[in-house]
């Protein structure tokens, strides 16, 4: 654990300094990753390019991204799904939490997944944090749209609490 917050500690620094000695053409910011749900499942945690954030909601801090938009920008998101996020789970008899077995037999049934979705083009440099939507079929969308979910000019209009199909497309 304490590895993985260097790395991405290493991974920030960086990303400060290649921003103060570049230009506006190929500079780079930091922001939010934001995660959106629209399944019936409970996002556990999510990863873009290896930036790590809650899978719950709201934003998390950080990722580097470039100041402005260019071809063939890439997300690979990593995330992991508790199906059964109201699953009644046996308590322990003394304490707090779980009871080890009951909660060991919840967590096998978490499911990871993975995709890597082109990042849409964004004006100039107004980007706004990167939004991951979550759908049904285990896909995903990304935005960095300044607008907020459900405002008539943001661009993903899925809904929320949307049904897994009885056959997902290909």
């Amino acid at each position: 654990m304490f590895c993985k917050s260097m790395a991405r500690g290493s991974y920030a620094l960086l990303g400060l300094m290649l921003y103060g000695c570049s230009s506006a053409e190929n500079g780079m910011a930091g922001g939010n990753i934001e995660a959106v749900n629209h399944t019936l499942s409970a996002i556990n945690w999510l990863s873009v390019n290896g930036y790590r954030a809650d899978g719950g909601g709201g934003s998390s801090c950080c990722i580097i991204m470039p100041t402005k938009w260019r071809p063939g920008l890439m997300a690979h998101i990593e995330w992991e799904v508790d199906p059964n996020r109201f699953a009644k789970i046996k308590r322990k008899t003394t304490g707090f939490g779980f009871d080890e077995e009951a909660w060991a037999a919840h967590k096998a049934k978490f499911q990871r997944h993975s995709a890597t979705v082109e990042i849409p083009e964004w004006p100039g440099t107004q980007s706004c944090d990167l939004k991951v939507h979550f759908l049904t079929c285990n896909r995903v969308k990304v935005t960095t749209a300044c607008a907020v979910y459900g405002q008539p000019n943001y661009p993903i209009k899925e809904t929320k609490q949307m049904k897994e199909p009885a056959v997902c497309p290909k």
